[in-house]
């Protein structure tokens, strides 16, 4: 990617590389997201396997409320603070101590109220609160791979 390219035109464009069936959905959740937490930064992070992209209100990763990845085997929500949440359906997967995560088969299982529950748990759990007003940016961070590469 050229240093020219927006944060925004780098990420839609790591999202047209992906399967078409993969690309919609991401798009899709990417929306969801978007409006569920207007206030946060997109951390984006590419590696050889998946695409990830994390919503936290400063550019830490360590305090993003949740995160997506888009992988071969489907896309997965990661909510930060997992093992702490309230979980009363079982819901969240996953053995970290840090985070858990719910497979997401469409966007329209993110307004399901169960998960509903889990951001609003999530928020309040969140070691930085949200910004109150504001739009939050894209911000694209190298990886190794990606430094390797000289991208």
């Amino acid at each position: 990617m050229s240093a020219e390219e927006t944060p925004e035109i780098q990420l839609r464009a790591l999202i047209e590389r992906l399967d078409p069936d993969r690309k919609e959905l991401v798009r899709a959740v990417r929306t969801a997201l978007r409006k569920r937490l207007p206030t946060t930064n997109e951390l984006v992070y590419e590696y050889a396997d998946q695409l990830v992209v994390a919503y936290t209100p400063t550019e830490k990763p360590m305090e993003a409320i949740v995160s997506f990845a888009a992988r071969a085997d489907g896309l997965r929500l990661y909510f930060s603070q997992g093992p702490r949440l309230p979980d009363p359906k079982k819901l969240l997967l996953g053995s970290g101590t840090q985070v858990r995560f719910i497979p997401v088969e469409a966007a329209g299982r993110l307004a399901h109220a169960d998960v509903e529950a889990l951001f609003v748990a999530a928020i309040e759990k969140a070691p930085m609160p949200l910004p109150a007003t504001g739009g939050g940016r894209v911000i694209v961070k190298p990886t190794t791979a990606s430094k390797r590469a000289g991208k």
